[in-house]
């Protein structure tokens, strides 16, 4: 199991928080996402076939790109 901790400038609310997780969330391996308004960190449990490539480029897609 790999976690990771990402910064993500573009979170501002909690809607942008619901979003990530929800979204991340749906992709095969994942086992935790956990985004944070206030420091705007998003930290993602993950096992394969999930990968950081994976989940920066879906993060990317939903306008919420790794900084």
């Amino acid at each position: 199991m790999t976690t990771v901790t990402y910064s993500v400038p573009s979170i501002s609310c909690m809607h942008c928080v619901h979003t990530i997780q929800n979204e991340v969330g749906e992709l095969a391996g994942i086992q935790s996402v956990k985004a944070d308004a206030a420091s705007k960190k998003v930290e993602i449990v993950f096992d394969a076939p999930a990968s950081e490539d994976k989940i920066k480029t879906l993060l990317a897609q939903i306008n919420y790109p790794v900084a």
